[in-house]
């Protein structure tokens, strides 16, 4: 579909944590090419330990669209480690991060690097915060239970950090401390390192196929435990010292005795 977009490195890393979603990754992958198809940009899937076939609908998907690359665990380790292993993988500057089940838009990503971008160095995250949920009444009332404990704690000013779609500069997401849980932390972990963080409003979509992996209550009870770690990180953060390298004169010619000696 888009074969020239690997060639040279890529500009943009698209990393999705996937488990048993044979039937939406197909429709997913081709709404980012259409939404990225003026950038450099690869596609990092993460398998994520899938029993429904997910593996070798990628593989099929992937002779047609070299913009593709598909990681697999050999069990589930989650979505946080999903995340992590396409990071540790991704060649581009900047990493977009999109959930597999096709709740998320592609749409919203070139607003997303805009966003990022016009920010400058400074900004290391632009988040997506999303916009008419989808979820049940009683997953939108956990969700919004869970955002405003986590705002009056961080200090995030993040409203939806649960929101899968976030584009964020490499450099900037390897200096974050990793744990299980962390990529529901990540604008209150960049504003740790000292940068700043964008938001860009989403409208939510319903999941085509399939079942949520995750459900309310795994994420609710460790949650409140990762809140209060990511809380302490934060406290104990030291302001760190500017670094700039000293420039050491050195002669631009050996002596010459220098010379015969060697």
């Amino acid at each position: 579909m888009n074969g020239g977009r690997t060639r040279g490195a890529p500009e943009i890393s698209v990393v999705i944590p996937a488990k048993d979603e044979r039937d939406n990754l197909p429709i997913l992958l081709d709404e980012i090419a259409a939404a990225l198809h003026s950038h450099q940009f690869e596609v990092l899937v993460v398998d994520d330990g899938s029993t429904d076939g997910t593996g070798e609908v990628l593989k099929d998907y992937g002779r047609e669209n070299t913009f593709l690359r598909v990681l697999r665990h050999d069990r589930s380790g989650g979505q946080s480690c999903a995340v992590r292993s396409g990071l540790c993988h991704a060649r581009g500057a900047i990493i977009i991060t999109i959930d597999g089940d096709g709740e998320n838009d592609p749409a919203y990503m070139p607003e997303l690097l805009a966003a990022l971008n016009a920010g400058g160095e400074t900004v290391g995250l632009a988040a997506g915060q999303r916009l008419g949920r989808k979820a049940s009444l009683f997953k939108r009332y956990a969700s919004k239970a869970a955002n405003k404990l986590r705002g009056a704690m961080l200090k995030d000013n993040t409203r939806d950090s649960g929101c899968g779609l976030k584009a964020i500069r490499t450099d900037v997401f390897k200096r974050l401390p990793y744990f299980d849980g962390w990529h529901r932390f990540l604008p209150a972990l960049v504003i740790r390192e000292g940068f700043g963080v964008v938001h860009v409003d989403i409208v939510d979509r319903q999941r085509r196929h399939g079942v949520s992996n995750y459900g309310i209550w795994d994420r609710a009870l460790v949650g409140i435990l990762d809140l209060y770690g990511v809380w302490w990180l934060r406290r104990r953060r030291r302001s760190l010292p500017s670094i700039s390298e000293v420039e050491i004169e050195r002669p631009a010619v050996q002596s010459r005795e220098f010379a015969e000696q060697a």
